[in-house]
């Protein structure tokens, strides 16, 4: 079974590809990294302890484009060593795949990452580590939904009806009740929203479900929140400062949206 270390500068897009590959029968261990410098801890920790050794890394499954140290440089870097890890390359970008394929990659699989293509992809690091095996049928089980805030990406797939919005989650989708999302918080191009049960990440702008969720209650007190008027409990005012309470959850609002929250909920109140 492979031990994989995944590298990408983008948190959304690491932590789906860290399910996907915990997903896998094949991977036995998966362990992510945000940028080339703390891989490149990892990856020189892992020569260190040899490839039997606590700290061993099989596969690097290895993002570009990253602030700092891009993915070519450190795939530069580790064809120094006698027994680098393997590497997969995994980008947005299609114009890399002949310097990778120079830098002996195993692969190079593009974004957004499909569940089959990500699989096809651990098969050829086993069969180059000689260890070809598929996973046995029985062990092909649709992933669980995770319900907590730790919960693996899912990814906006369209609206099934205006009163739902559609998530994918490992190739399952699942239709999650706008009336349940209290709000919504801004992770760069994708947006977490929030419900009493959890929380789902969905690839799509905050600016986009502010626009097509104002009909529905939906306010921005802030650029990173999108709130549903319906579900605050508490608006407070401290030294300046606002903020507003949804359950156990404490939501700053910025200054030009706060007198307009304000209005919001007076008129709210007052029916």
């Amino acid at each position: 079974m492979l031990r994989a270390l995944a590298v990408d500068d983008e948190r959304p897009l690491l932590e789906e590809l860290l399910y996907l590959l915990r997903s896998d029968p094949r991977v036995r261990s998966a362990e992510g990294a945000s940028d080339g410098t703390e891989a490149l801890r990892r990856i020189t920790r892992a020569l260190e302890s040899g490839p039997d050794g606590p700290d061993g890394i099989d596969v690097v499954f290895l993002d570009i484009h990253m602030a700092g140290l891009t993915g070519l440089d450190i795939a530069r870097l580790l064809a120094g060593f006698a027994r680098p890890p393997l590497i997969v390359f995994v980008t947005a970008h299609e114009g890399f795949a002949v310097q990778a394929f120079d830098l002996k990659a195993v692969d190079y699989v593009l974004k957004p990452v499909r569940p089959e293509r990500l699989a096809e992809a651990v098969r050829r690091v086993g069969a180059q580590l000689g260890r070809p095996q598929e996973p046995p049928a029985a062990d092909r089980q649709a992933p669980s939904i995770g319900t907590d805030g730790a919960a693996p990406p899912e990814v906006v797939v369209t609206d099934r009806a205006p009163d739902q919005i559609a998530v994918e989650l490992g190739g399952v989708t699942r239709f999650v009740a706008i009336a349940d999302i209290a709000h919504v918080e801004a992770q760069g191009d994708y947006a977490r929203l929030h419900t009493d049960e959890g929380s789902h990440l969905v690839r799509i702008p905050l600016s986009t479900l502010e626009e097509r969720w104002a009909s529905r209650g939906f306010v921005r007190i802030h650029r990173r929140h999108l709130v549903a008027l319906r579900r605050i409990d508490e608006l407070r005012l401290d030294g300046g400062a606002t903020t507003v309470r949804i359950g156990s959850a404490e939501l700053q609002v910025s200054r030009r949206h706060a007198r307009e929250l304000r209005d919001l909920l007076m008129r709210q109140a007052t029916g």
